[in-house]
């Protein structure tokens, strides 16, 4: 009896391990799901919008301008931030303060990207902090799942002269 229960046991210990390394593969190389919080990706992304979020782009650099990304924040690694993509290394992008009275030019480092909120007026992003390193993303979000009147590939951004091809490079 005793042989019996702990053969189970140990069965289920090995069946535990073995989902739990298929579950962190999964979610850490195809992706996962993830709530979005705060006002700096409105309208495209509303506060509490829950989206998915692929994670091989970023493993192939397959990150793009204008995608929407998710990263560890450079002044929090312990919260994620959700931001789109405005330059890929090298590129120059002219860079304004909140009020949009000064206006100036950056460039992108090698292994960086330039990331902004679509809501510029309430959005802490690299205007802030400065362009962020690319190994900081984790994920490239591409489909809102809720509210489920929204559900969908996301939209363009409200702000798509920010990243043009002409403004980069």
């Amino acid at each position: 009896m005793l042989r019996g229960v702990l053969g189970k046991t140990f069965r289920l210990v090995g069946y535990t391990i073995q989902y739990g390394c298929i579950a962190h593969c999964a979610f850490e190389y195809v992706g996962g799901v993830l709530m979005c919080s705060g006002p700096s990706m409105e309208p495209t992304i509303q506060n509490s919008d829950i989206v998915f979020a692929e994670n091989l782009s970023r493993h192939f650099y397959g990150i793009q301008r204008g995608d929407i990304v998710v990263a560890k924040s450079p002044s929090d690694p312990k919260s994620s931030i959700c931001k789109r993509v405005i330059g890929l290394e090298g590129d120059k992008i002219l860079t304004s303060s909140p009020a949009g009275f000064f206006k100036n030019h950056s460039y992108v480092p090698k292994g960086h990207v330039w990331l902004e909120g679509d809501n510029l007026q309430n959005s802490a992003d690299s205007r802030y902090y400065g362009p962020v390193p690319y190994g900081l993303i984790t994920g490239r979000i591409f489909l809102k799942i809720w509210p489920l009147n929204d559900f969908g590939f996301l939209r363009d951004s409200p702000n798509g002269h920010r990243f043009s091809d002409e403004l980069g490079k």
